[in-house]
C-alpha cells in the first residue's frame, strides 16, 4: 500500500478527470439527496435540506482526500483503470460519510446505490450512442458498446489493473473479469478497517449496474440482456458476464447479501 510521502503527482490527463468526477459526483448527490427520505441509526426519519447536504458534500471531500492516498494510484497501469478506481473512491467516500453522518448502513447503501446508478447510465449513455445511431441490431450495439469500453476505461492489461478474457458465443460476448482494481481497493479498505460495510456498499452498486446497463445499451426496450452467476465482490474469482444479443428472461439476479 502506499503512503502519501510515496504518492507520485497524478499527470493532467488524471487531474482532469478527478474534477470532472467531482462535478458529477456531487451534482448527482445534490439531486439525490433532496429526493431521499433517510434514516438514521436511531430510527428517526428525514429528508435533508441544504445545510445537511452541504455538510454531506464537505465530509465526502475530505473523505475523498483520504482514500486517494491509500489507493495505489502508481501501480496502476493506464488511465482508465485509474479513473475506475476513482471512481470507487468516490462511492466508497459517500457510504462512509453518510454513515458517519449517523446515517444507517442499510440507507447509506440505497442512497450510494442511486447516487452511483445516475453517473454510470450516463455515461453508459454516452459511449453507446455511437452504436445506438448506426445500428438498430441489439446485439451489435452491445457487442461494438463492451469493445469500446474494453478499450477505455476498461482497459485490461492485467492484474494489478484489469483482467479479462474476452470471446464471442454466437452473436453474444462474454466478457469474464478475474481482477477488478475499484473492487480489490475496497475490498482492502474494508479488510484493513474492519469495515464490512464497505465492501457491502460497493456489492449493492456497482454490481448491480450492468443488468439495467445491458439493457440500455441494447435499446430495443426490452430486458434480459445481461447474465452473471459468479462475482468478485461476493468472493468469487471470476465476473462471469454474458451480454446477451437476444433478450432473455434473468437466469440469475445479483447476489444477495450475506448475513
Amino acid at each position: 500500500m502506499t503512503g502519501p510521502a510515496t504518492q507520485s503527482v497524478p499527470s493532467l490527463r488524471l487531474r482532469l478527470a478527478r474534477r470532472i468526477i467531482r462535478l458529477v459526483t456531487r451534482r448527482a448527490a445534490r439531486k439525490g439527496l433532496a429526493d431521499n427520505l433517510l434514516t438514521y441509526v436511531d430510527g428517526t426519519q428525514t429528508r435533508w435540506l441544504d445545510p445537511e447536504i452541504a455538510r454531506f458534500l464537505e465530509a465526502m471531500d475530505s473523505e475523498v482526500l483520504r482514500l486517494r492516498a491509500r489507493a495505489d494510484f502508481v501501480a496502476l497501469p493506464g488511465l482508465g483503470n485509474r479513473v475506475m478506481v476513482e471512481f470507487a473512491v468516490w462511492t466508497t467516500a459517500a457510504d462512509r460519510s453518510l454513515r458517519h453522518l449517523g446515517v444507517t448502513p442499510e440507507t447509506a447503501r440505497r442512497v450510494v446505490a442511486d447516487l452511483g446508478w445516475d453517473v454510470y447510465r450516463r455515461m453508459l449513455r454516452l459511449s453507446s450512442l455511437p452504436a445506438r445511431l448506426v445500428t438498430r441490431d441489439p446485439g451489435r450495439r452491445l457487442r461494438w458498446t463492451i469493445r469500446a469500453l474494453l478499450y477505455f476505461p476498461f482497459n485490461a492489461p492485467g492484474a494489478p489493473g484489469y483482467a479479462v478474457e474476452t470471446r464471442r458465443d454466437g452473436d453474444d460476448i462474454l466478457t469474464h473479469f478475474t481482477c477488478c482494481p475499484p473492487q480489490s481497493l475496497v475490498r482492502r479498505l474494508a479488510e484493513i478497517d474492519d469495515d464490512p460495510d464497505t465492501l457491502e456498499a460497493f456489492r449493492q452498486s456497482w454490481c448491480t449496474y450492468d443488468w439495467p446497463g445491458a439493457d440500455l445499451i441494447a435499446g430495443d426496450g426490452v430486458r434480459g440482456h445481461y447474465r452473471r452467476r459468479r462475482t468478485l465482490s461476493h468472493g468469487d474469482d471470476v465476473c462471469d458476464m454474458c451480454w446477451a444479443a437476444r433478450s432473455q428472461r434473468q437466469e440469475t439476479a445479483p447476489h444477495a447479501p450475506k448475513k
